[in-house]
C-alpha cells in the first residue's frame, strides 16, 4: 500500500473531527494521524452498545454512532499513554472482548472476530510505544463498573434493588451499591480532581477520612442524606444487533504512515 500524503491523512483527521460537530474540533492537533477505525460493542452499566472507535497515533477516540456511523456524538479521547489493555477470553455474553484500562474510566469491549481483536489490540500498542519510547508511567487506573443485571443485591449490604432502592455504583471499586451503603462523596484524583464523586462506605474508609459522627448515625441507621441524589443514565440504550449484520470492519489505514514527515 503506497503511503499517505499528508494531505490525504489530514482529510480522514477532519472528517472524524466533523463527524462529532463543534466538539470534534479538539481532534485536529498538528501531527494527528489516523491509524484505524472501526466499530466495537462496549459494555455499559446497563447493556452492550455499539461504538465507534477511532486510532490515531497518539489518541484513542470514541463515540456513540448517530446516523450509519457518518455522524457521533458523546466523544471520549484517551490519550495512548494513559491506555492498558488486557487480554481475555470469550465470557458468555461476549465474545473477542478485551479490557481497556483508563484512569478516568475502564471497560469492556468485543469485536467482530478475533483477528479484528487481534488487529485493535496490536495497533494500539505499537502506537502507544511510539508515544511512550516503551516507558509506561506509573498510572492509577479506574475500576470497571459491575453491570446492573449482575446482582439484584446490594453487594455491601445485600438488601434487595428495589423501585425504591435503587442500583448506584462505587465510583473507586465499581460495586453496585444501595444508597444507604454510598451516601459519602470523596475525591479521587485519577478519576477527577475537582469533583466530589459517590464511594461506598469501605472505600470511603479506605481514602483515609474519618466519618463525623453524624454522618455514621446516618449510615448506620439508613437515614437519607442530602447527597442521595439519583444518578444519571447518559449513556445510549442501542441494541448492537440492529447493526451486526452489516458490520463495518476495522480499517487499518495505513501500517507505514504513522506521522507526517516534516
Amino acid at each position: 500500500m503506497d503511503q499517505l500524503s499528508d494531505q490525504e491523512n489530514w482529510d480522514r483527521v477532519q472528517a472524524v473531527a466533523n463527524s462529532f460537530g463543534p466538539a470534534g474540533k479538539l481532534l485536529l492537533q498538528s501531527g494527528r494521524v489516523l491509524v484505524g477505525e472501526g466499530k466495537l460493542v462496549k459494555q455499559s452499566r446497563k447493556k452492550r452498545q455499539a461504538k465507534a472507535f477511532f486510532l490515531f497515533n497518539d489518541v484513542l477516540v470514541y463515540g456513540s454512532i448517530v446516523l450509519n456511523g457518518r455522524w457521533h456524538k458523546k466523544l471520549k479521547v484517551t490519550p495512548l499513554e494513559d491506555i492498558l489493555l488486557e487480554d481475555l477470553e470469550d465470557g458468555v455474553r461476549m465474545k473477542n472482548q478485551w479490557l481497556i484500562r483508563t484512569p478516568r474510566k475502564s471497560f469492556y469491549v468485543s469485536a467482530a472476530s478475533y483477528e479484528e481483536k487481534r488487529a485493535w489490540i496490536e495497533h494500539i500498542e505499537e502506537c502507544k510505544g511510539r508515544v511512550t519510547q516503551g516507558g509506561d508511567r506509573r498510572l492509577d487506573f479506574a475500576n470497571t463498573w459491575i453491570p446492573d443485571q449482575a446482582s439484584a443485591v446490594c453487594m455491601r449490604c445485600s438488601s434487595k434493588f428495589t423501585g425504591t432502592r435503587r442500583r448506584h455504583h462505587c465510583r473507586k471499586c465499581g460495586f453496585l451499591v444501595c444508597g444507604p451503603c454510598s451516601r459519602k462523596r470523596a475525591v479521587i484524583a485519577h478519576i477527577d480532581s475537582t469533583k466530589q464523586l459517590r464511594v461506598c462506605k469501605p472505600c470511603y474508609l479506605s481514602l483515609g477520612v474519618e466519618l463525623p459522627e453524624l454522618t455514621r448515625q446516618r449510615w448506620d441507621s439508613g437515614g437519607k442524606s442530602d447527597e442521595d441524589e439519583l444518578e444519571c443514565y447518559s449513556e445510549e440504550e442501542e441494541d448492537p444487533s440492529r447493526w451486526m449484520d452489516s458490520w463495518s470492519p476495522y480499517t487499518y489505514i495505513n501500517p507505514e504512515h504513522i506521522r507526517p514527515q516534516t
